[in-house]
């Protein structure tokens, strides 16, 4: 409930209130597949650039097939896509809230691991 400020109180009211069970379910599946390290490095390298499987095991330093299985459970869960160009499959995100969320943790976790001081707040 907002009591008048510049903004609410409650950050989730931002969001229109409390989420279905449907949107928990694919936000908890999401997660789910972002918990791994290389799906993670992946998805930072596919943010910044489309490639095809060889070039980004390559980019991220896994073998061809461990990075060809987690792009296809990627694409399954709709934060990769791909397009055919020959006989060359290229992968890239293209969702901007896929993009947004991945910087997001990104800049909030530095670069020793620790988690990143909140940036100063405006008082515009």
């Amino acid at each position: 409930m907002s009591t008048g400020g510049t903004g609410p109180e409650d950050p989730a009211a931002d969001l229109g209130g409390d989420p279905t069970s449907a949107q928990v379910e694919v936000a908890a599946e999401t997660f789910r597949m972002l918990a791994s390290g290389t799906r993670l490095r992946l998805v930072w390298t596919l943010v910044n650039q489309e490639l095809d499987v060889s070039s980004l095991a390559e980019a991220i330093g896994a073998a061809v097939p461990t990075v060809s299985q987690h792009l296809a459970k990627m694409r399954l869960a709709g934060l990769i896509s791909s397009r055919r160009d020959g006989r060359r499959i290229f992968y890239t995100v293209d969702d901007p809230h896929v993009v947004s969320m991945v910087r997001e943790i990104f800049e909030h976790i530095a670069p020793d691991g620790s988690l990143a001081p909140d940036p100063p707040v405006s008082d515009s």
